[in-house]
């Protein structure tokens, strides 16, 4: 288990209820998959606000909470965690958790409307045929080494980023290429990870039913390059 104060780490916080010396077998933000001894983290979405699940994840055995309102009910024994911003505390929470793995690796992200897909999975071919040990985060699937896993999304949640990368760490791998969404970019799912590099392939008027504007959707492709080390 993890102390929860380690896993705090960069986290802008407003307040704290109750102890972080507290262990911590695992982290959720879906509070379905809360057990005992669990950090709950309550994310406001586009549909479902995940403050609403506080008292279930308490229920379920969470003995953390990470929120950016406190609930009117606070239980003895369960520490509360306000947050600037819950979707931004994931992330370094997922960093964090997970021992920061993205350190570990040679991490380059692709970004741009189209060809993300296409130059990541050649890119990661090309260094495989050159011997290296590589890594795949797509939107056709996921690969550590000769596994492969199924994707959900272009760009995962925080958690599965950095459990993802975790797993490439341990099985020795020491590459990994990876697409970087405007919407993964704009929820905060890459924020603590370790980029080396990045790609840019172009940028369409595409992606406006989410992004409302063209300098808008521009402007959240350029954060992934601002935050480039």
């Amino acid at each position: 288990m993890t102390l929860l104060k380690d896993i705090l780490y960069r986290v802008g916080l407003e307040q704290v209820v109750g102890s972080t010396a507290v262990d911590i077998r695992n982290v959720a933000f879906d509070s379905r998959k809360v057990a005992l001894n669990d950090l709950f983290i309550a994310i406001k979405g586009a549909v479902v606000d995940g403050h609403k699940y506080i008292k279930q994840a308490c229920d379920q055995g969470a003995v953390a909470i990470v929120c950016e309102e406190l609930p009117d009910l606070i239980v003895n024994g369960i520490t509360y965690v306000q947050v600037r911003d819950s979707s931004e505390a994931l992330a370094y929470i997922a960093d964090n958790f997970f021992e920061q793995p993205s350190k570990e690796l040679v991490l380059v992200g692709v970004t741009g409307t189209n060809g993300k897909t296409t130059v990541a999975t050649l890119l990661h071919q090309l260094y495989v045929k050159m011997g290296y040990a590589v890594g795949l985060l797509s939107t056709v699937e996921n690969k550590i080494g000769n596994t492969v896993l199924p994707a959900t999304h272009t760009t995962p949640d925080s958690l599965t980023i950095n459990s993802l990368m975790r797993q490439m760490v341990a099985a020795g791998l020491t590459h990994c290429f990876m697409e970087v969404s405007s919407h993964g970019i704009d929820q905060n799912r890459t924020l603590g990870l370790d980029f080396d590099g990045g790609i840019f392939t172009n940028l369409t008027h595409d992606h406006l039913d989410y992004h409302k504007d063209f300098k808008t959707y521009r402007n959240v492709k350029k954060r992934f390059f601002d935050g480039l080390k």
